[in-house]
């Protein structure tokens, strides 16, 4: 009997997840929100996948290709679930699903292994997690004979907003081949899917040997590959980040997973087949699919936060900072941020990355960042401003440390109201308290530490003609910013 190929997980964390603005934004996306739970949709990809180990698989540690923004954001979820040590694949920018799953290949290669890889999207909820660990570890069964496999969704309505995978020979069996991939398609032909039973939703998780899906991207896009090997050969690495060439990078051929293999293998000679999942699924992609997948209260409302509902019914609210109060609605979503609030019907929910790219448009910074900003040594909460000043509450980790910096157009005065600071002003270094204060003139270098074992809280008053974030000149960082 071939022993089994170890097993590499690989998530896919690059997404924006526009369409559930104000909670997602460009700088903190959907994947690392907690939309159903106490955990973020990647922390909860995560451990998923670090589940797989009770199947008596050979895990490796996880690949995830995301963001070069969001890296520090990923090592502190990772931290918090007490993950294994990811490799981080930081992409300079979006190039689609097919480079990303390039570079992880690549990546999984590069010692002379040769793993399956389990490749899932980080934003997705799945309820039933032994299902989902049933299915992969028939399809790593079939991937490590060199079968390129998918996991199809099992359908539980005619949905229109996912494309489908037809199965060879009528309804799917514990792995099938595939006959053919389907586009979204209209109410009246989903419904015939749904009836014939021969189709499953394509979710995006496929499972395949590294080199298998490095021969099939050279089959369908050769460009793409040699531009991706272009890229891995350019790399960088520090610590947990591996960075391909950012300019190298930039000239891979931007596509999706399916659309560059997946859609061109049936017919073309190279297996390919689909394990059905049945884990109750969702990708979550807009407010209507949460509101799906959350418990509800007896008149069908979905609640998160402080919300008080009267004679409505069928809503989803998400409270984040405040009393939110409905009376005599039905069938919205109100989503309410420090510094945003949507109000939407559910039926119109995909139309919110209409809001989004209004935003955009014009260059707001509520499409970005929320008021709450998180760094690699805490957060920062923007808490009032006006013209002339702004008024933060930052946070600092135990032992974390901003950069040594200085600012041409704002001073600041900083108040400790919980733990220690350190703090470096020109050439002098003091420690200040609790009630203690400090103020940082115009043009002054100076770092902010926290010396202590407990979280370090301040309030910063800034006073100046610019008060923006880019308003910084860096000396040291140890965060490589």
């Amino acid at each position: 009997m071939t022993p089994m190929p170890p097993i590499c997980p690989v998530i896919l964390a690059g997404g924006s997840g526009t369409r559930l603005w104000p909670l997602s934004r460009a700088g903190f996306p959907k994947q690392f929100l907690c939309l159903d739970g106490a955990h973020s949709l990647f922390q909860q990809t995560a451990m998923r996948l670090s589940g797989l180990r009770s199947e008596g698989l050979a895990l490796q540690a996880p690949l995830v290709v995301g963001n070069e923004d969001h890296r520090f954001l990923v090592l502190e979820q990772l931290r918090e679930v007490s993950t294994e040590a990811a490799t981080l694949l930081l992409e300079p920018m979006g190039r689609n699903t097919a480079p990303a799953l390039a570079l992880a290949a690549l990546a999984a290669t590069a010692q002379g292994q040769d793993p399956v890889l389990v490749v899932t999207p980080a934003d997705h909820v799945i309820t039933d997690e032994a299902a989902f660990r049933s299915a992969v570890t028939t399809a790593v069964a079939q991937a490590a004979q060199g079968q390129i496999v998918i996991l199809g969704v099992t359908p539980t309505r005619p949905e229109t907003g996912y494309g489908y995978i037809q199965v060879q020979g009528g309804p799917a069996q514990a792995a099938s081949p595939v006959l053919r991939f389907v586009e979204k398609p209209d109410a009246a032909t989903a419904q015939r899917y749904l009836e014939e039973g021969g189709y499953l939703w394509n979710a995006g998780m496929f499972v395949v040997k590294a080199s298998v899906w490095l021969q099939a991207l050279e089959r369908f896009r050769p460009d793409m590959v040699q531009a991706s090997q272009i890229a891995w050969a350019a790399r960088s690495t520090d610590a947990s980040f591996v960075r391909p060439g950012k300019a190298e990078f930039a000239a891979i051929p931007a596509d999706s997973i399916d659309y560059a293999v997946m859609e061109r293998c049936p017919g073309s000679g190279l297996p390919i087949q689909v394990v059905p999942l049945n884990a109750g699924w969702s990708d979550l992609g807009a407010w209507d699919a949460v509101w799906d997948a959350l418990p509800k209260d007896a008149l069908g409302n979905a609640t998160q936060g402080d919300v008080l509902a009267v004679d409505s019914r069928n809503n989803l609210v998400h409270a984040s900072s405040r009393l939110v109060g409905v009376v005599g609605v039905n069938d919205l979503v109100v989503v309410e941020t420090p510094d945003a609030v949507l109000v939407a019907h559910r039926a119109s929910a995909q139309g919110v990355k209409q809001i989004v790219a209004l935003l955009q448009a014009q260059h707001r910074e509520e499409h970005n960042l929320h008021r709450k900003v998180h760094r690699p040594w805490g957060w920062y909460d923007s808490i009032d401003e006006s013209e002339r000043f702004k008024v933060k509450r930052i946070q600092v980790k135990p032992k974390a440390s901003l950069s040594l910096q200085k600012h041409y157009h704002r001073a600041e005065h900083w108040i400790v109201v919980k733990g220690t600071a350190e703090i470096t002003c020109g050439d002098k270094v003091l420690m200040l308290t609790e009630n203690q204060s400090t103020y940082i003139p115009l043009g002054e270098v100076h770092r902010l530490s926290n010396p202590g074992t407990i979280p370090l809280e301040i309030i910063e008053v800034q006073s100046g003609s610019y008060l923006g974030e880019d308003d910084i000149v860096r000396f040291e960082d140890r965060y490589g910013r």
